[in-house]
C-alpha cells in the first residue's frame, strides 16, 4: 500500500490509500476512516460501495459519515468502483466499463481481465484491510448506493460468514430484469441469463430458504428519484424478502432523489444500525 494522504477528522484519522491489485490488474484506490478508539484496539468495520460513475471520493467527501463513525467506534473502507488505468478496456457511456464495474467477475472479452470487482472487494481488499488495520474480523458490515447497493446486497447474501450486516441506499436490486442490468450482466457475464442470478439480489434471497434469523436489512428508497420505477424496484425485493422471511426494514422517502444529498440525509440510521448488529 501507499498513502497517498492523511487527514485529521472527528478525533479520527481519513488516508488515502492506493496499491497494485492482482484480480483487477492495475492500481487501486481505497480510502479508509480509522475512529479515535481504533489506537485502543480492534474495531467494527462497514465497507461502502459507491454507484455508477462515482470512485472512493464521493462517499468519502459527500456522505457526512465520520461524526457518527468516530462516536460509534467505526471504521469506514470506501474502494473505488472499477478498475482505472490506460491499459483497462472501456467504452463510451457512463453506464457501463470504468465507473461502472457492477461488482461482478467478468466472464467475457475483453472484460474478464480487469473487470473482477466482485473477487477484488471479497477476496483481495477485505485481506488487505484485515492486514494492515485494526479490524475486527467477526464484525464487518457492508453498504452501498444505487449500482452499489446492488454489490453490498448480493456480496453480503453469498458471504455471510464474512459480513454480519448489510443496508442500501436506493440499490439496483433486480439487475435480471433492468435496462442498466440488461447491459452490465449481458456484456460482463454474457447472454446466458441463468448465469445472471448468481449477481441478482432478488434471485439470490429467493433461493436462501428460512431466513427469518438473518440480520434485519435496512433500505432507504427516494420517491422523487428518476430511476426508481425503470432501474431500481424496490418491491420486487421486498416481496422476495416477505417469501423467505427476511426481515427488511425498506423506508420510502418522499421528495428526496437519487444523490448525496439523500445519502448524507440518511447516513447516521445506517451507521447506527450497522453499529447495533455489530455490536
Amino acid at each position: 500500500m501507499e498513502l497517498k494522504s492523511q487527514h485529521k477528522c472527528h478525533g479520527g484519522t481519513i488516508s488515502y490509500y492506493s496499491h497494485s491489485a492482482n484480480t483487477v490488474g492495475c492500481e487501486m484506490n481505497f480510502t479508509v476512516f480509522l475512529p479515535p478508539q481504533a489506537a485502543n484496539g480492534k474495531c467494527p468495520t462497514i465497507y461502502y460501495l459507491a454507484g455508477l460513475t462515482c470512485s472512493e471520493d464521493n462517499f468519502t467527501t459527500k456522505a457526512g459519515a465520520y461524526k457518527v463513525a468516530a462516536e460509534r467506534g467505526l471504521i469506514l473502507i470506501a474502494p473505488d468502483t472499477s478498475p482505472r488505468g490506460d491499459h483497462v478496456p472501456d467504452e463510451d457511456g457512463w453506464d457501463f466499463a470504468k465507473g461502472a464495474g457492477f461488482y461482478v467477475d467478468a466472464t467475457e472479452e475483453p472484460w474478464s481481465e480487469h473487470y473482477n470487482m466482485y473477487s477484488y472487494i471479497t477476496d483481495e481488499l477485505y485481506d488487505l484491510v484485515l492486514d494492515n488495520f485494526p479490524v475486527d474480523k467477526n464484525r464487518i458490515g457492508i453498504f452501498g448506493h444505487s449500482m452499489g447497493g446492488h454489490g453490498a446486497l448480493t456480496i453480503y447474501l453469498k458471504n455471510k460468514n464474512k459480513y454480519k450486516s448489510v443496508s442500501a441506499f436506493a440499490p439496483i436490486v433486480n439487475p435480471m430484469n433492468c435496462p442498466w442490468g440488461h447491459k452490465a450482466l449481458g456484456k460482463y457475464i454474457g447472454e446466458d441469463r441463468k448465469n445472471w442470478a448468481n449477481y441478482d439480489a432478488c434471485a439470490l434471497i429467493s433461493v436462501n430458504g428460512d431466513a427469518s434469523g438473518d440480520a434485519e436489512i435496512l433500505i432507504d428508497q427516494g420517491l422523487s428519484d428518476p430511476f426508481l420505477e425503470s432501474q431500481l424496484m424496490p418491491e420486487q425485493f421486498e416481496k422476495a424478502c416477505v417469501e423467505v422471511k427476511q426481515k427488511l426494514t425498506l423506508r420510502r422517502h418522499s421528495g428526496y432523489d437519487h444523490g448525496y444529498f439523500f445519502i448524507s440525509t440518511f447516513m447516521d440510521d445506517h451507521l447506527k444500525h450497522h453499529s447495533i448488529i455489530l455490536g
